[in-house]
């Protein structure tokens, strides 16, 4: 069973054109990895997922509801339901910093009305799933690791029991041990049967883990296959571009200044 369906989705900022013809589906369980650029389109997908961006056409249909049309109300109730999750890049950001980290987990929990004790007994039972420890709950944001702190934003996202979590760029801001260690972390939820959206520039961190790989381009969808077929045998230029810039893929990645001007002449035609 598909969590989300993107069909034919068009998304236009006044006469920019962001998003052209998308189409994406995600099942239950599965990893699906976004690639492109910084403006490709990928961060206008997740936005308009969330129901933070409206399309001017296709259809989205989110854990069974064509949620398309719905208005902000919809939207709220939808959310406050814990359907579907994000994770931002920044961490930091995205955490209160006045809020120790139990308050941070159990804040989602509590606003779907699950009561004090039930929902610390939830974290507790989502920490291991992220690799933290007990000790962390009472901390402030400030006093962890970049690499902690973005297994917070995890276990926070997860503790609603959603149906699908998007994350964006969610190890581009971690040095490698904390990478390989939150990649692994995602790799093991799909036994949980969670859906999870996985976007990134950087298609080495993906393949890894991804079982499909979509790659965007000036808001285009260009090329969709398994990690291993876009890998071995990208079909479209773009994406052969990207898999030679990917240092984590290749010992020797293809020269600079070939790969800036096959760039420009993509971006360009």
């Amino acid at each position: 069973m598909n969590v989300l369906e993107v069909s034919d989705v068009d998304v236009h900022y006044g006469r920019n054109r962001a998003l052209h013809g998308v189409n994406l589906t995600v099942a239950r369980g599965e990893i699906v990895g976004v690639i492109g650029e910084t403006g490709s389109g990928k961060s206008t997908l997740a936005r308009t997922v969330l129901g933070l961006a409206r399309p001017s056409a296709g259809r989205i249909v989110l854990d069974g509801e064509d949620v398309t049309a719905y208005r902000a109300r919809q939207w709220r109730a939808l959310r406050r339901r814990g359907v579907v999750q994000y994770v931002f890049q920044d961490p930091l950001r995205s955490l209160d910093p006045e809020l120790s980290i139990a308050d941070s987990l159990i804040e989602p929990l509590l606003i779907r009305g699950v009561p004090r004790a039930e929902a610390l007994d939830r974290v507790a039972e989502y920490l291991p799933r992220v690799r933290l420890d007990a000790d962390l709950l009472p901390r402030l944001p400030g006093e962890l690791s970049g690499g902690q702190r973005q297994r917070v934003a995890v276990a926070r996202a997860l503790v609603t029991e959603p149906e699908l979590v998007l994350l964006d760029e969610p190890v581009s801001a971690l040095d490698s041990a904390n990478r390989v260690q939150v990649l692994h972390i995602l790799q093991d939820l799909r036994d949980t049967g969670v859906a999870l959206v996985f976007i990134s520039h950087d298609l080495g961190s993906v393949a890894g883990i991804a079982d499909r790989v979509a790659v965007l381009s000036q808001g285009e969808l260009v090329e969709t296959g398994t990690a291993r077929e876009v890998v071995a045998t990208p079909k479209h230029p773009y994406t052969r571009l990207l898999v030679s810039s990917a240092p984590t893929l290749h010992a020797a990645p293809a020269d600079r200044a070939r790969r800036e001007e096959l760039r420009a002449t993509l971006l360009n035609s």
